[in-house]
């Protein structure tokens, strides 16, 4: 294999205690830790300590889970990682906002806030939230249509971008001796008007320190390719396989290519959960106990909710019902993406459904074994050009951090293809992207 021409990226994701359901029962931090910022914090530093790029907070603006049986709710991410921002000095903070429920003015001025307060190290990771309880909390009887989602997603960003160009970087002189705070033929109104949405202008906050927040997107469908090949810094991605991830890659570099960019300045990070153990037998014995906390009813109805069946209609040690499951594009009340990646995954391994069941979590691929084989993993999709980097899930939290951080990334240190140290102080240093013109700088260059 080549030696590749540069370090992969890593992002932690905070899934509540851990990527498995099952988590909190293993009572590493009190039940209420989730409301904590300091428990969200300390595994900031953690992953700061490993050099990783950034953490990340998934969302919804809704309540789910069966509050019954496991925690439920989330803080808001931008008011919380303002907190984790405070209590570190390098990894980046990306945080989940809908452009299906926010507007793109309040949007803007939050994501700009927080990458002010935290010397350019925010990003926003743009979801259109698919499914019905979200949209009842905004007076909607259910989530508008794959479609229609994007449609909005693709003309809030386009506001949001215009937002945050609307002061020039030079706007503000600062001059306290002659009275001069800025210029304000290089503070622009907007002035948009679209389908969506009408929007005068401009942003009350000057360009934040990285130029405007790293952009991200989740989004594997046809139109969440479109959406994060034209505008997306990175995309975190689901693909389970590695014949999937090298197809994906390849297919959203030359998307980028048709908008006119840089391929390079678009970085492709699949999700990778992790369940870590000295020995495979190790790691297996951890797996199996969080698999007991949650039970086989909970692992089945797991993989139920995400092929749109009920429980009672698969055999759990036969495949997948294929006869029964429409194409991916018709499915309309959840994530194309993760869907996608689970039915790849069971055909092209002949799973039975309860192999399946414990072979992803929350949708994303899975490891059980030891640091060398999570380092082998990364190390092999990142040279086979699956992955520019990773999103990282361990099963629970401080420790599924803290074994990644301690045995993985020694590894894939010593391997040359990840950063001894931070380079820069942003997170678009940590990603290896430029510093973006404002377009107002473009239009002057293309005169």
């Amino acid at each position: 294999m080549s030696q590749p021409a540069q370090h992969m990226s890593i992002g932690m994701n905070i899934l509540g205690f851990g990527a498995h359901s099952g988590a909190w029962r293993q009572a590493e931090v009190p039940a209420d830790a989730y409301l904590d910022p300091a428990y969200y914090s300390n595994i900031a530093r953690i992953a700061e300590r490993g050099k990783l790029d950034a953490i990340f907070l998934a969302d919804g603006p809704a309540l789910f889970g069966d509050i019954a049986e496991h925690p439920a709710g989330r803080l808001e991410p931008t008011v919380l990682l303002t907190a984790v921002a405070l209590a570190t000095r390098h990894i980046g903070v990306i945080a989940t906002a809908s452009s299906s429920y926010n507007d793109p003015y309040n949007l803007a001025r939050r994501f700009s806030s927080l990458d002010h307060i935290s010397g350019g190290r925010a990003a926003w990771n743009v979801v259109t939230n698919a499914g019905d309880a979200a949209a009842q909390n905004f007076g909607l009887a259910g989530a508008p249509r794959h479609v229609d989602r994007y449609a909005r997603a693709d003309e809030f960003i386009d506001v949001t971008l215009k937002l945050w160009d609307s002061w020039e970087d030079d706007a503000v002189i600062g001059d306290a001796q002659r009275g001069r705070f800025a210029d304000p033929a290089k503070v622009h109104a907007i002035d948009f008007v679209g389908a969506h949405f009408s929007v005068k202008g401009p942003l009350n906050l000057p360009r934040s320190p990285q130029g405007r927040p790293v952009l991200v997107q989740a989004g594997s469908s046809e139109g969440g390719k479109a959406l994060g090949s034209r505008y997306a810094d990175a995309i975190f991605t689901t693909q389970t396989t590695l014949v999937d991830g090298q197809a994906f890659y390849q297919e959203m570099k030359q998307r980028a290519r048709q908008w006119g960019r840089n391929p390079e300045h678009l970085k492709i990070m699949p999700g990778l959960s992790t369940v870590i153990g000295s020995s495979e037998a190790e790691a297996q014995a951890r797996f199996d106990q969080l698999n007991a906390y949650y039970g086989e009813e909970g692992l089945i109805n797991q993989v139920a909710a995400r092929v749109g069946l009920a429980v009672s209609e698969l055999e759990l040690d036969a495949p997948l019902p294929w006869e029964r499951i429409g194409p991916v594009a018709e499915f309309e009340r959840g994530s194309h993406g993760f869907l996608e990646a689970q039915l790849n995954l069971a055909r092209r391994e002949n799973l039975t459904i309860r192999e399946l069941s414990r072979r992803i979590l929350v949708g994303h691929r899975l490891i059980v074994g030891t640091p060398e084989q999570v380092a082998d993993t990364l190390e092999h999709w990142f040279r086979a050009g699956a992955a520019d980097g990773f999103n990282i899930m361990p099963d629970m939290f401080p420790s599924g951090v803290e074994v990644f951080v301690d045995e993985v990334v020694p590894l894939l240190q010593q391997r040359g293809v990840f950063r001894h140290e931070y380079r820069g102080s942003t997170l678009r240093d940590h990603l290896g992207l430029p510093y973006p013109a404002s377009q107002y700088q473009r239009a002057a260059e293309a005169v």
